[in-house]
């Protein structure tokens, strides 16, 4: 039986405030999507890459937005987790054809370290970033999800990067994720190193990429890329011998709570 799922974009939303040929073919590759037509689906997202001056601009234009609705749509018990994962393959699908098909700048000097939250089944987004970042100039270290935070500290202090990279869609995963940045800053382990958040559940929850004192936070693939070609290198925090660790006020409920009811 044919899965056929109504996109009624949400007032205010992103996809409603796109340009109507870029939904009309995100409809387009929706519907295979979820009914697991691979066949369809390569097509279309092939189709789309011919139409583009660059091949990188289909992971803004097709990929990450269809993968953003398929999280909405089981979210909303609007599609089962068969489905969702069906989706979720496919996309990973055509993103690794895409990534062969992607320019390469020359080395820019820039190190980035992606990893995933606590209790991230997927780990995609997170995988498109570091195709982008790469072929961007930057030297890419991709660890996906399922790292213990000690493991990923000593990492940061191995190889010192210029910004370390969470991707998280899940509430569950963001204590982790203010842990571990809270762990590195602990230590001192690689000062001037900017850590950067992503995912569904950081733009559920307005403000809470700075509840986890993370230093910059990009809503999606595209603005990661600007985001971090942008920043400045962190400034090391000065700390008096034996003075009293500030300590921010947390409003971690309040902010979980918003992002489990979107």
């Amino acid at each position: 039986m044919p899965i056929v799922v109504q996109m009624d974009p949400k007032p205010g939303s992103r996809q409603e405030s796109d340009p109507m040929t870029r939904r009309i073919t995100l409809q387009r590759y929706l519907n295979p999507l979820l009914r697991g037509d691979r066949e369809a689906c390569r097509h279309i997202a092939h189709s789309v890459v011919e139409g583009l001056t660059n091949p990188a601009e289909v992971y803004g234009e097709l990929i990450w937005p269809a993968m953003e609705m398929v999280e909405q749509l089981y979210r909303d018990d609007r599609i089962n987790a068969a489905v969702e994962h069906m989706a979720t393959r496919i996309n990973r699908m055509i993103a690794d054809q895409m990534q062969t098909q992607l320019s390469r700048s020359e080395a820019n000097g820039k190190r980035i370290l992606i990893a995933c939250a606590d209790s991230e089944p997927e780990e995609l987004g997170a995988q498109m970033c570091a195709d982008l970042f790469e072929s961007r100039g930057w030297d890419v270290y991709f660890l996906g999800g399922g790292v213990p935070n000690d493991e990923i500290k000593s990492l940061v202090g191995q190889l010192r990067p210029d910004i370390l990279m969470i991707c998280g869609t899940h509430p569950s995963g963001v204590p982790g994720v203010r842990k571990l940045i809270d762990m590195i800053r602990e230590v001192g382990v690689n000062p001037t190193m900017n850590v950067m958040v992503s995912g569904g559940v950081f733009n559920r929850a307005e403000g809470l990429w700075d509840e986890v004192n993370a230093d910059l936070f990009a809503k999606d693939v595209r603005e990661a890329l600007t985001v971090a070609e942008a920043a400045k290198a962190r400034k090391p925090e000065v700390r008096v011998s034996g003075a009293p660790k500030k300590r921010r006020r947390r409003r971690r409920s309040q902010l979980l709570s918003t992002a489990n009811a979107s």
